[in-house]
Protein backbone atom coordinates (compact mmCIF):
# COMPACT_ATOMS: atom_id res chain seq x y z
CA UNK A 1 0.00 0.00 0.00
CA UNK A 2 1.18 3.39 -1.36
CA UNK A 3 1.32 6.23 1.17
CA UNK A 4 0.62 9.95 0.06
CA UNK A 5 3.06 12.49 -0.12
CA UNK A 6 1.95 15.75 2.09
CA UNK A 7 1.81 18.75 -0.40
CA UNK A 8 5.16 20.85 0.23
CA UNK A 9 3.71 24.83 0.27
CA UNK A 10 7.79 25.92 -0.13
CA UNK A 11 7.64 29.08 -1.68
CA UNK A 12 3.82 30.28 -1.33
CA UNK A 13 3.85 33.51 -0.42
CA UNK A 14 0.81 36.07 -0.25
CA UNK A 15 1.48 39.66 -0.69
CA UNK A 16 -1.03 41.69 1.24
CA UNK A 17 -2.39 44.07 -1.52
CA UNK A 18 -3.93 42.00 -3.55
CA UNK A 19 -6.42 39.47 -3.89
CA UNK A 20 -5.32 37.15 -1.63
CA UNK A 21 -7.76 34.05 -3.17
CA UNK A 22 -6.25 34.85 -7.06
CA UNK A 23 -2.74 34.81 -5.29
CA UNK A 24 -3.29 31.48 -3.86
CA UNK A 25 -5.12 29.57 -6.74
CA UNK A 26 -2.46 31.12 -9.65
CA UNK A 27 0.36 30.08 -7.09
CA UNK A 28 -1.36 26.41 -6.20
CA UNK A 29 -1.86 26.34 -9.95
CA UNK A 30 1.36 27.06 -11.61
CA UNK A 31 3.07 24.64 -8.67
CA UNK A 32 0.95 21.90 -9.40
CA UNK A 33 1.41 21.97 -12.99
CA UNK A 34 4.91 22.74 -13.12
CA UNK A 35 6.18 20.27 -10.33
CA UNK A 36 6.83 17.06 -11.71
CA UNK A 37 5.85 13.51 -9.25
CA UNK A 38 3.14 15.70 -7.39
CA UNK A 39 0.81 13.79 -8.81
CA UNK A 40 -1.10 12.03 -5.64
CA UNK A 41 0.46 14.26 -2.77
CA UNK A 42 -2.33 15.03 0.10
CA UNK A 43 -3.00 18.57 0.13
CA UNK A 44 -3.84 20.21 3.36
CA UNK A 45 -7.30 20.26 4.97
CA UNK A 46 -8.69 23.99 4.11
CA UNK A 47 -8.61 24.62 7.96
CA UNK A 48 -4.84 23.99 8.14
CA UNK A 49 -4.15 25.70 5.27
CA UNK A 50 -5.99 28.91 6.04
CA UNK A 51 -3.76 28.71 9.29
CA UNK A 52 -0.54 28.15 8.06
CA UNK A 53 -1.05 31.50 5.05
CA UNK A 54 -2.75 33.71 7.54
CA UNK A 55 -6.33 33.45 5.46
CA UNK A 56 -9.79 32.93 6.21
CA UNK A 57 -10.78 29.33 5.60
CA UNK A 58 -13.58 30.75 2.87
CA UNK A 59 -10.70 32.11 0.75
CA UNK A 60 -9.19 28.11 0.78
CA UNK A 61 -12.20 27.12 -0.04
CA UNK A 62 -13.06 28.86 -3.08
CA UNK A 63 -9.32 27.96 -4.14
CA UNK A 64 -10.32 24.40 -3.63
CA UNK A 65 -13.44 24.68 -5.67
CA UNK A 66 -11.75 26.74 -8.91
CA UNK A 67 -9.12 23.71 -8.96
CA UNK A 68 -11.49 21.15 -8.67
CA UNK A 69 -13.19 22.68 -11.87
CA UNK A 70 -9.84 22.79 -13.22
CA UNK A 71 -9.48 19.09 -12.75
CA UNK A 72 -5.65 19.12 -11.20
CA UNK A 73 -7.65 18.22 -7.26
CA UNK A 74 -9.79 15.73 -6.30
CA UNK A 75 -11.54 14.62 -3.06
CA UNK A 76 -11.75 11.18 -1.53
CA UNK A 77 -14.26 10.22 0.32
CA UNK A 78 -13.50 11.07 4.54
CA UNK A 79 -10.47 10.77 3.19
CA UNK A 80 -9.13 14.32 2.39
CA UNK A 81 -8.01 16.24 -0.73
CA UNK A 82 -5.15 15.31 -3.39
CA UNK A 83 -3.34 16.30 -6.30
CA UNK A 84 -5.27 14.74 -9.64
CA UNK A 85 -3.21 16.45 -12.57
CA UNK A 86 -0.03 13.81 -14.01
CA UNK A 87 1.55 16.87 -15.93
CA UNK A 88 3.69 15.81 -18.84
CA UNK A 89 5.46 12.83 -19.02
CA UNK A 90 8.49 13.20 -18.88
CA UNK A 91 11.38 11.79 -21.59
CA UNK A 92 13.76 9.05 -20.06
CA UNK A 93 17.08 10.13 -20.70
CA UNK A 94 19.64 8.16 -21.38
CA UNK A 95 21.01 5.37 -18.52
CA UNK A 96 22.87 6.85 -15.51
CA UNK A 97 26.37 5.24 -15.42
CA UNK A 98 26.93 3.20 -12.58
CA UNK A 99 28.61 5.01 -9.40
CA UNK A 100 31.83 3.21 -9.55
CA UNK A 101 32.59 0.92 -6.49
CA UNK A 102 34.51 2.38 -3.52
CA UNK A 103 37.01 -0.07 -2.43
CA UNK A 104 37.33 1.24 1.11
CA UNK A 105 39.53 -2.22 1.99
CA UNK A 106 41.78 -1.13 -0.80
CA UNK A 107 43.14 1.78 1.09
CA UNK A 108 42.03 0.65 4.72
CA UNK A 109 43.70 -2.77 4.83
CA UNK A 110 42.39 -3.83 7.86
CA UNK A 111 38.36 -3.12 7.93
CA UNK A 112 37.22 -5.80 5.38
CA UNK A 113 38.47 -8.00 8.27
CA UNK A 114 37.03 -6.42 11.09
CA UNK A 115 33.56 -6.01 9.13
CA UNK A 116 33.36 -9.82 8.97
CA UNK A 117 34.31 -10.15 12.41
CA UNK A 118 33.37 -7.86 14.77
CA UNK A 119 30.52 -6.09 13.71
CA UNK A 120 27.17 -7.42 14.95
CA UNK A 121 23.66 -6.23 16.05
CA UNK A 122 20.74 -7.30 18.15
CA UNK A 123 20.69 -8.45 21.42
CA UNK A 124 23.45 -10.42 22.65
CA UNK A 125 24.49 -14.01 22.62
CA UNK A 126 26.27 -16.76 23.24
CA UNK A 127 29.69 -15.87 22.49
CA UNK A 128 29.72 -12.16 21.76
CA UNK A 129 32.74 -10.55 23.12
CA UNK A 130 32.76 -7.17 24.66
CA UNK A 131 29.28 -7.24 26.07
CA UNK A 132 29.22 -6.85 29.73
CA UNK A 133 26.00 -8.74 31.85
CA UNK A 134 23.58 -6.18 30.42
CA UNK A 135 20.78 -8.22 32.35
CA UNK A 136 21.61 -6.78 35.52
CA UNK A 137 21.58 -3.04 34.44
CA UNK A 138 19.87 -1.23 37.05
CA UNK A 139 17.26 0.21 35.03
CA UNK A 140 14.69 1.83 37.34
CA UNK A 141 17.47 3.36 39.12
CA UNK A 142 18.99 5.04 35.58
CA UNK A 143 15.49 5.83 34.64
CA UNK A 144 14.63 7.66 37.26
CA UNK A 145 18.10 9.84 37.63
CA UNK A 146 16.92 10.60 33.54
CA UNK A 147 13.10 11.08 34.59
CA UNK A 148 14.49 13.68 37.38
CA UNK A 149 17.15 15.46 34.87
CA UNK A 150 14.29 16.45 32.99
CA UNK A 151 11.79 17.15 34.89
CA UNK A 152 14.37 19.92 36.00
CA UNK A 153 13.94 22.25 32.83
CA UNK A 154 17.75 21.77 32.76
CA UNK A 155 18.32 25.12 30.01
CA UNK A 156 21.46 25.89 31.10
CA UNK A 157 22.72 22.15 29.59
CA UNK A 158 20.85 21.81 26.68
CA UNK A 159 23.61 24.36 24.61
CA UNK A 160 26.86 22.91 23.25
CA UNK A 161 28.40 23.17 26.60
CA UNK A 162 32.27 22.64 27.85
CA UNK A 163 34.52 20.64 25.13
CA UNK A 164 36.66 18.85 27.88
CA UNK A 165 32.60 17.34 29.40
CA UNK A 166 30.22 18.30 32.68
CA UNK A 167 32.66 19.01 35.68
CA UNK A 168 31.33 17.38 38.15
CA UNK A 169 31.48 14.17 35.97
CA UNK A 170 35.34 15.31 35.53
CA UNK A 171 35.56 15.64 39.60
CA UNK A 172 34.08 12.52 40.21
CA UNK A 173 36.17 10.47 37.84
CA UNK A 174 39.17 12.27 38.90
CA UNK A 175 38.62 11.14 42.75
CA UNK A 176 37.42 7.48 41.49
CA UNK A 177 40.86 7.06 40.17
CA UNK A 178 42.65 8.07 43.11
CA UNK A 179 40.92 5.55 45.48
CA UNK A 180 40.52 2.74 42.70
CA UNK A 181 43.75 2.88 40.49
CA UNK A 182 46.33 5.51 42.95
CA UNK A 183 46.10 7.74 39.82
CA UNK A 184 46.42 11.39 41.04
CA UNK A 185 45.29 14.15 38.51
CA UNK A 186 43.70 17.32 38.52
CA UNK A 187 39.99 17.41 36.70
CA UNK A 188 41.21 19.71 33.88
CA UNK A 189 43.27 16.80 32.55
CA UNK A 190 40.32 14.56 32.40
CA UNK A 191 38.07 14.56 28.85
CA UNK A 192 34.75 12.90 28.58
CA UNK A 193 34.63 11.32 25.08
CA UNK A 194 32.40 9.13 23.39
CA UNK A 195 34.47 5.92 24.64
CA UNK A 196 37.82 4.58 24.47
CA UNK A 197 37.40 4.35 20.48
CA UNK A 198 37.07 8.52 20.36
CA UNK A 199 39.92 8.68 22.64
CA UNK A 200 42.72 6.85 20.85
CA UNK A 201 41.47 8.80 17.31
CA UNK A 202 41.69 12.17 18.75
CA UNK A 203 45.33 11.52 20.29
CA UNK A 204 46.48 9.84 17.65
CA UNK A 205 45.08 12.60 15.42
CA UNK A 206 46.76 15.17 17.46
CA UNK A 207 50.12 13.27 17.98
CA UNK A 208 51.10 11.90 15.08
CA UNK A 209 51.18 12.07 11.65
CA UNK A 210 50.47 9.52 8.07
CA UNK A 211 53.56 7.22 7.54
CA UNK A 212 54.59 7.74 11.40
CA UNK A 213 55.26 4.36 13.29
CA UNK A 214 52.86 3.13 16.32
CA UNK A 215 53.59 0.06 18.38
CA UNK A 216 50.77 -1.93 18.80
CA UNK A 217 50.61 -5.74 20.83
CA UNK A 218 50.03 -8.52 18.61
CA UNK A 219 47.34 -10.27 19.05
CA UNK A 220 45.70 -6.94 18.84
CA UNK A 221 42.41 -4.90 20.24
CA UNK A 222 41.07 -4.78 16.47
CA UNK A 223 39.08 -1.39 17.32
CA UNK A 224 42.66 0.36 18.20
CA UNK A 225 44.40 -1.13 14.85
CA UNK A 226 41.44 0.59 12.81
CA UNK A 227 41.95 3.90 13.80
CA UNK A 228 45.45 3.23 13.00
CA UNK A 229 45.12 2.54 9.58
CA UNK A 230 42.23 4.97 9.15
CA UNK A 231 45.01 7.62 10.51
CA UNK A 232 47.70 5.65 7.65
CA UNK A 233 50.05 4.91 10.39
CA UNK A 234 52.43 2.68 10.09
CA UNK A 235 51.59 -0.42 12.97
CA UNK A 236 54.70 -2.15 14.24
CA UNK A 237 53.57 -5.28 16.37
CA UNK A 238 55.34 -6.75 19.16
CA UNK A 239 53.94 -10.31 20.23
CA UNK A 240 52.43 -11.04 23.82
CA UNK A 241 53.37 -13.69 26.31
CA UNK A 242 52.38 -14.27 29.88
CA UNK A 243 53.69 -10.86 31.45
CA UNK A 244 52.61 -8.48 28.13
CA UNK A 245 54.06 -7.07 25.56
CA UNK A 246 58.16 -8.00 25.12
CA UNK A 247 59.65 -4.79 26.07
CA UNK A 248 63.02 -6.03 25.09
CA UNK A 249 61.21 -5.49 21.81
CA UNK A 250 61.19 -1.87 21.55
CA UNK A 251 64.82 -1.41 20.72
CA UNK A 252 63.48 -2.84 17.28
CA UNK A 253 61.37 0.43 16.36
CA UNK A 254 63.43 3.41 17.10
CA UNK A 255 61.31 5.73 14.79
CA UNK A 256 58.25 4.86 16.55
CA UNK A 257 56.19 7.63 18.26
CA UNK A 258 53.80 6.04 19.93
CA UNK A 259 52.62 2.58 21.74
CA UNK A 260 49.45 1.72 22.41
CA UNK A 261 49.08 -1.00 25.51
CA UNK A 262 46.26 -2.81 27.53
CA UNK A 263 48.29 -3.62 30.60
CA UNK A 264 45.35 -4.22 33.03
CA UNK A 265 44.06 -7.14 30.77
CA UNK A 266 45.88 -7.16 27.32
CA UNK A 267 43.38 -8.17 24.51
CA UNK A 268 42.81 -10.40 24.12
CA UNK A 269 44.95 -12.46 25.56
CA UNK A 270 43.95 -11.26 29.16
CA UNK A 271 47.82 -10.90 30.17
CA UNK A 272 48.81 -8.57 32.70
CA UNK A 273 52.00 -6.04 31.77
CA UNK A 274 54.44 -6.73 34.48
CA UNK A 275 56.01 -3.97 36.79
CA UNK A 276 59.28 -4.28 35.28
CA UNK A 277 58.35 -4.21 31.74
CA UNK A 278 55.69 -1.00 32.77
CA UNK A 279 59.31 0.29 33.76
CA UNK A 280 61.27 -0.51 30.61
CA UNK A 281 58.03 0.83 28.83
CA UNK A 282 58.16 4.41 30.80
CA UNK A 283 61.88 3.96 30.16
CA UNK A 284 61.73 4.32 26.70
CA UNK A 285 59.23 6.95 26.01
CA UNK A 286 61.77 9.12 27.85
CA UNK A 287 64.49 8.33 25.99
CA UNK A 288 62.78 8.51 22.97
CA UNK A 289 60.14 11.61 23.91
CA UNK A 290 57.90 9.16 22.58
CA UNK A 291 54.38 8.75 23.77
CA UNK A 292 52.12 5.60 25.31
CA UNK A 293 48.55 5.60 25.14
CA UNK A 294 47.17 3.22 28.30
CA UNK A 295 43.85 1.91 27.81
CA UNK A 296 42.86 0.44 31.00
CA UNK A 297 40.48 -2.32 29.23
CA UNK A 298 38.27 -4.74 31.12
CA UNK A 299 40.11 -3.10 34.41
CA UNK A 300 37.06 -3.21 36.61
CA UNK A 301 37.42 -6.63 35.84
CA UNK A 302 39.94 -8.86 37.70
CA UNK A 303 39.43 -11.90 39.80
CA UNK A 304 42.08 -12.58 41.20
CA UNK A 305 44.79 -10.35 43.19
CA UNK A 306 45.29 -7.18 43.00
CA UNK A 307 45.72 -4.92 40.00
CA UNK A 308 49.20 -3.04 39.51
CA UNK A 309 49.36 0.54 39.18
CA UNK A 310 48.54 1.67 35.70
CA UNK A 311 51.55 3.64 34.01
CA UNK A 312 50.04 6.72 34.42
CA UNK A 313 50.68 6.69 37.85
CA UNK A 314 54.03 5.63 37.41
CA UNK A 315 54.61 8.60 34.95
CA UNK A 316 56.74 11.14 36.02
CA UNK A 317 58.24 12.82 32.65
CA UNK A 318 54.17 13.61 31.22
CA UNK A 319 54.49 10.77 28.36
CA UNK A 320 51.14 8.79 29.70
CA UNK A 321 48.31 9.10 27.94
CA UNK A 322 44.96 7.23 30.50
CA UNK A 323 41.61 6.12 28.45
CA UNK A 324 38.77 4.33 30.13
CA UNK A 325 35.37 3.77 29.18
CA UNK A 326 32.31 3.41 31.10
CA UNK A 327 31.32 0.85 28.51
CA UNK A 328 31.88 -2.54 30.30
CA UNK A 329 30.49 -1.47 33.56
CA UNK A 330 27.21 0.28 32.18
CA UNK A 331 26.13 -0.50 28.70
CA UNK A 332 28.35 -0.05 25.37
CA UNK A 333 25.29 1.80 23.73
CA UNK A 334 25.83 4.85 26.55
CA UNK A 335 29.19 6.03 24.69
CA UNK A 336 30.71 7.15 27.24
CA UNK A 337 34.47 7.62 28.26
CA UNK A 338 36.88 9.27 29.66
CA UNK A 339 40.65 10.04 29.32
CA UNK A 340 43.39 11.79 31.40
CA UNK A 341 45.71 13.60 29.91
CA UNK A 342 49.30 15.58 30.74
CA UNK A 343 48.37 19.31 31.05
CA UNK A 344 50.18 20.68 27.92
CA UNK A 345 47.68 18.52 25.57
CA UNK A 346 44.65 19.43 27.58
CA UNK A 347 44.10 22.47 25.54
CA UNK A 348 44.94 21.03 22.28
CA UNK A 349 42.74 18.26 22.96
CA UNK A 350 40.03 20.30 23.48
CA UNK A 351 40.49 22.11 20.58
CA UNK A 352 40.54 19.19 18.57
CA UNK A 353 37.23 17.65 19.94
CA UNK A 354 35.43 20.80 19.61
CA UNK A 355 36.58 21.00 15.90
CA UNK A 356 35.19 17.54 15.23
CA UNK A 357 32.45 15.72 17.39
CA UNK A 358 32.12 17.82 20.89
CA UNK A 359 31.23 16.20 24.02
CA UNK A 360 28.64 13.17 24.53
CA UNK A 361 24.62 14.34 24.93
CA UNK A 362 24.98 16.38 28.55
CA UNK A 363 22.21 14.67 30.02
CA UNK A 364 23.88 11.25 30.06
CA UNK A 365 26.95 13.11 31.40
CA UNK A 366 24.91 14.12 34.64
CA UNK A 367 23.05 11.68 35.51
CA UNK A 368 26.15 9.36 35.33
CA UNK A 369 27.53 11.89 37.44
CA UNK A 370 24.60 11.32 39.75
CA UNK A 371 25.08 7.59 39.27
CA UNK A 372 28.20 7.91 41.05
CA UNK A 373 27.76 10.98 43.55
CA UNK A 374 24.49 9.34 44.88
CA UNK A 375 26.31 6.13 45.42
CA UNK A 376 24.79 3.80 43.25
CA UNK A 377 28.52 2.86 41.23
CA UNK A 378 30.88 1.27 43.50
CA UNK A 379 27.92 -1.40 44.57
CA UNK A 380 27.10 -1.66 40.66
CA UNK A 381 30.75 -2.37 39.93
CA UNK A 382 31.02 -5.26 42.64
CA UNK A 383 27.54 -6.75 41.50
CA UNK A 384 28.96 -6.63 37.66
CA UNK A 385 31.95 -8.29 38.76
CA UNK A 386 30.70 -10.85 40.92
CA UNK A 387 28.27 -11.87 37.80
CA UNK A 388 30.80 -11.77 35.28
CA UNK A 389 33.29 -14.30 37.94
CA UNK A 390 30.11 -16.48 38.39
CA UNK A 391 29.49 -16.56 34.42
CA UNK A 392 33.21 -17.33 33.83
CA UNK A 393 33.51 -20.14 36.13
CA UNK A 394 30.54 -22.00 34.68
CA UNK A 395 31.85 -21.81 31.20
CA UNK A 396 35.33 -23.20 32.43
CA UNK A 397 33.28 -25.56 33.98
CA UNK A 398 31.09 -26.50 31.02
CA UNK A 399 33.85 -26.38 28.60
CA UNK A 400 36.01 -28.98 30.63
CA UNK A 401 33.66 -31.69 31.17
CA UNK A 402 32.15 -31.01 27.37
CA UNK A 403 34.79 -29.42 25.09
CA UNK A 404 37.84 -30.43 26.79
CA UNK A 405 39.20 -32.21 24.11
CA UNK A 406 39.02 -28.50 21.61
CA UNK A 407 41.59 -26.75 23.15
CA UNK A 408 42.43 -25.49 26.62
CA UNK A 409 40.51 -22.98 28.26
CA UNK A 410 42.84 -20.76 30.68
CA UNK A 411 40.74 -19.64 34.18
CA UNK A 412 40.94 -15.90 33.08
CA UNK A 413 42.21 -13.73 36.10
CA UNK A 414 40.59 -10.45 34.18
CA UNK A 415 38.55 -9.31 31.18
CA UNK A 416 35.03 -11.00 29.65
CA UNK A 417 36.23 -13.62 27.76
CA UNK A 418 38.17 -16.26 27.19
CA UNK A 419 40.66 -17.27 24.43
CA UNK A 420 41.57 -21.11 23.56
CA UNK A 421 44.43 -21.57 21.12
CA UNK A 422 44.40 -23.97 18.53
CA UNK A 423 46.49 -26.19 16.26
CA UNK A 424 46.66 -24.45 13.10
CA UNK A 425 44.12 -22.52 10.58
CA UNK A 426 42.11 -25.04 8.85
CA UNK A 427 40.66 -26.14 12.43
CA UNK A 428 40.16 -22.96 13.59
CA UNK A 429 38.02 -21.92 9.93
CA UNK A 430 35.89 -25.29 10.47
CA UNK A 431 34.98 -24.48 14.11
CA UNK A 432 33.94 -21.14 13.96
CA UNK A 433 32.08 -22.04 10.51
CA UNK A 434 30.39 -24.78 11.94
CA UNK A 435 29.50 -22.59 15.36
CA UNK A 436 28.16 -19.48 13.27
CA UNK A 437 25.70 -21.82 11.12
CA UNK A 438 24.17 -23.27 14.80
CA UNK A 439 24.00 -19.76 15.81
CA UNK A 440 27.00 -19.03 18.31
CA UNK A 441 28.66 -16.56 17.63
CA UNK A 442 33.15 -17.45 18.00
CA UNK A 443 35.77 -14.99 16.96
CA UNK A 444 38.70 -16.51 15.41
CA UNK A 445 42.15 -15.29 17.33
CA UNK A 446 43.94 -15.26 13.91
CA UNK A 447 41.65 -12.26 12.84
CA UNK A 448 43.08 -10.33 15.75
CA UNK A 449 46.84 -10.66 14.60
CA UNK A 450 48.18 -7.66 12.38
CA UNK A 451 48.05 -8.50 8.86
CA UNK A 452 51.59 -9.45 7.95
CA UNK A 453 53.05 -10.56 11.20
CA UNK A 454 54.61 -13.99 11.27
CA UNK A 455 52.67 -16.76 12.61
CA UNK A 456 53.61 -18.14 16.13
CA UNK A 457 51.90 -21.30 17.79
CA UNK A 458 49.43 -19.49 19.42
CA UNK A 459 48.11 -17.79 15.97
CA UNK A 460 44.89 -19.52 15.36
CA UNK A 461 42.51 -20.54 18.07
CA UNK A 462 38.72 -19.15 19.17
CA UNK A 463 37.86 -16.58 21.58
CA UNK A 464 34.42 -16.48 23.71
CA UNK A 465 32.65 -13.90 25.62
CA UNK A 466 31.28 -14.96 28.44
CA UNK A 467 29.73 -11.83 30.49
CA UNK A 468 26.94 -11.26 28.49
CA UNK A 469 25.58 -14.64 28.06
CA UNK A 470 22.87 -15.42 30.55
CA UNK A 471 23.64 -18.21 32.93
CA UNK A 472 21.29 -21.26 30.72
CA UNK A 473 22.38 -19.46 27.66
CA UNK A 474 25.96 -20.59 28.51
CA UNK A 475 24.93 -24.24 29.49
CA UNK A 476 22.79 -24.93 26.38
CA UNK A 477 25.04 -23.03 23.97
CA UNK A 478 28.14 -25.38 25.13
CA UNK A 479 25.34 -28.45 24.14
CA UNK A 480 24.96 -26.97 20.66
CA UNK A 481 28.69 -26.77 20.22
CA UNK A 482 29.17 -29.90 21.74
CA UNK A 483 26.88 -31.58 18.90
CA UNK A 484 28.03 -29.36 15.55
CA UNK A 485 32.04 -29.79 16.31
CA UNK A 486 31.13 -33.75 16.50
CA UNK A 487 30.23 -34.01 13.04
CA UNK A 488 33.97 -33.11 12.10
CA UNK A 489 36.28 -35.11 14.46
CA UNK A 490 39.79 -33.05 15.36
CA UNK A 491 42.48 -34.12 13.22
Amino acid sequence: MSVALPFDLTGIKLDAGRKRSEQLYRALREKMMNTPGLHGAKLPATRELARLLGVSRNTVVSVYERLYADDLIETRQGDGTYIRYRGQEVEEGPEVPEFPALRVDSRLPLTARFNRHFVHDGPPKAFRIGMPAIDHFPFDTWSRLQNRFWRRRPIAQMGYGVPAGDLQLRELIASYLHTSRGLKCDPAQVIITLGAQQAIMLCSALLLRAGQDVIMENPCHWAAAGVFSCLGLNIKAINVDDEGLQAAQLTDYPDARMVYVSPSCQYPTGATLSLSRRMALLEWARKHQAWIMEDDYDGEYRYNGTPLMPLAALDNRHRVIYIGSFSKVMYPALRLGYMVVPQPLVEPLNLLRTLSTRQPPMNDQQVMASFISEGHFQPHIRRMRRISKSRRDLLLAEWNQHLSHIGVMPEVASGLHAAITLEDAETENRLVSQALAAGVEITPLSALWIPGTPESRHHYGVVLGFAGVMEADIVQSIQVLKKCWKRAPLK
